[in-house]
């Protein structure tokens, strides 16, 4: 087990929301450091979650439910703990509190790409006879439920929300250039021959942009590399389910960096101090792809929630002006497209105070209604069959049916508990080409980097 933290927590810009019978008050930053193990209070249920930026979506969404859940048990407080940190920041700043009984969550929000990590550390305890009585149990997709899964068979979480990933391109930036309204890529050649035309146009707008190196963290590895490696000809890209065995030596890992250092050499997108900006895609969102100061952006299906009424920058215009397009394979081969899928849930850790507590708000949380609710609110695809037979949830955007079209081919990341350090890996291999490295470089260091994370005897050669 992890050693416990120190007795002061204070983790930058968090702050703690209590809700007693639906009425909010803030709590001083001590207040969850200063709790001892025997002294926490079994009917105040603490629930941690990743806060972005200055959107408040997912706590308007928890607040609500904390309201209610707190109206039907007035005995019952419920402490809200947004953790506002990156990517990467957030999981660690999770782990932190999880690590010791004095400041443990009794519930928390987990990327499925970090559940099994959090598991194999001893973080989070199985709920398989929870979820038993829940009664959406059967509603979630069958691949998210494999997510939350651990090696020892047993359920880990509750998934809620599920993603998709393609090209969004500004079709004022590519009719001043020449391209079509309705471009739609056949390869990485296209890609970038769209982009080339771009920067040649005389354009303002950089031509394209990917998340890239490890200030981004998981966007990086997920949005940009594996969109990238999972089109390439090879199997397995990372892991093969078969053998078992984390994939090394593999010439489409190589051709992928190949592409991200074309994007630099040839100036097709933007400088390297921005893309390791950790903030950069508050700025794409708000300002350059609004602002037609971007031709071409590899995201995912929830971004056009920043541009709501009362998002920070509204841009109504958006369904009008902006396009989407399948992310090809390499050289069209294969299935011809390539889209990763991914997702959170919700989680009870090893040192929850009552777990039947914890579940029962849960239960709150992803009600039908919640969800619908929620997933509108934050634009995201849902995993649930209820949400998505809903014609609130079937409406709520322009791009929402799109996205959820793009589920049936989705490809997922290996969720074992090593990813983690191979994703990180992946951001090593990608700013090292960024910063100068060959691909090939890159490459090899990125092999053997994974070897020393899995052993050799948990690593084989690629095969085409």
């Amino acid at each position: 087990m992890a050693p416990d933290p120190p007795h002061r927590l204070v983790p930058d810009r968090r702050s703690f929301l209590r809700f007693t019978a639906g009425a909010a008050a803030l709590l001083p930053l001590t207040a969850l450091a200063g709790c001892t193990g025997g002294g926490r209070d079994p009917q105040v249920l603490r629930i941690a979650f990743q806060q972005f930026g200055s959107g408040t979506i997912k706590q308007e969404w928890i607040t609500t439910a904390a309201e209610e859940f707190s109206a039907e048990n007035p005995e019952l407080t419920v402490e809200l703990v947004p953790i506002v940190a990156s990517e990467n920041d957030y999981f660690t700043k999770n782990e932190l509190l999880m690590s010791s009984p004095r400041t443990s969550p009794d519930l928390v929000y987990e990327d499925s790409f970090i559940l099994l990590s959090d598991v194999g550390a001893g973080y989070l305890q199985p709920i398989t006879d929870l979820v038993e009585t829940f009664a959406h149990w059967d509603d979630i997709a069958e691949a998210s439920k494999e997510a939350v899964t651990g090696e020892d068979a047993g359920i880990y979480g509750v998934p809620i929300t599920t993603d998709t990933r393609a090209i969004w391109f500004h079709k004022e930036v590519f009719a001043e250039a020449g391209l079509p309204e309705d471009w739609q890529p056949g390869s990485w050649a296209d890609i970038l021959e769209a982009a080339r035309t771009i920067r040649d146009s005389g354009s303002e707008a950089t031509p394209f942009f990917m998340f890239a190196g490890t200030p981004q963290g998981e966007k990086a590895s997920m949005q940009g590399f594996e969109m990238l490696l999972y089109g390439t000809a090879e199997e397995g890209w990372l892991y093969d389910k078969e053998s078992e065995k984390w994939i090394i030596g593999s010439s489409g890992f190589i051709d992928s960096l190949a592409f991200l250092k074309t994007l630099f050499e040839e100036e097709l997108t933007l400088p390297l101090g921005q893309h390791l900006d950790p903030n950069i895609s508050e700025s794409i969102y708000t300002s350059l792809l609004p602002e037609k100061k971007l031709g071409m952006l590899i995201d995912g299906s929830w971004i056009s929630q920043n541009w709501t009424e009362t998002a920070p920058r509204p841009w109504p215009e958006w369904p009008d002006v902006v396009g989407l397009a399948d992310m090809p394979t390499q050289d069209g081969g294969g299935a011809g497209t390539v889209t990763l899928a991914g997702g959170w849930g919700l989680s009870i850790p090893q040192h929850v105070t009552d777990r039947d507590i914890a579940f029962r708000f849960l239960e709150k949380l992803v009600s039908t209604e919640t969800l619908i609710n929620y997933a509108i609110a934050d634009n995201h695809i849902t995993v649930r069959e209820d949400v998505a037979a809903d014609e609130r949830y079937l409406s709520y955007s322009p791009a929402v049916e799109y996205f959820t079209d793009l589920l049936e081919t989705a490809y997922y990341r290996p969720a074992l508990p090593a990813y983690p350090e191979v994703s990180s890996a992946i951001q090593e291999a990608m700013e090292a080409v960024m910063t100068g490295s060959t691909p090939e470089a890159a490459a090899a260091a990125y092999d053997a980097t994974v070897t020393d994370i899995v052993g050799e005897d948990n690593v084989q050669e690629a095969t085409a």
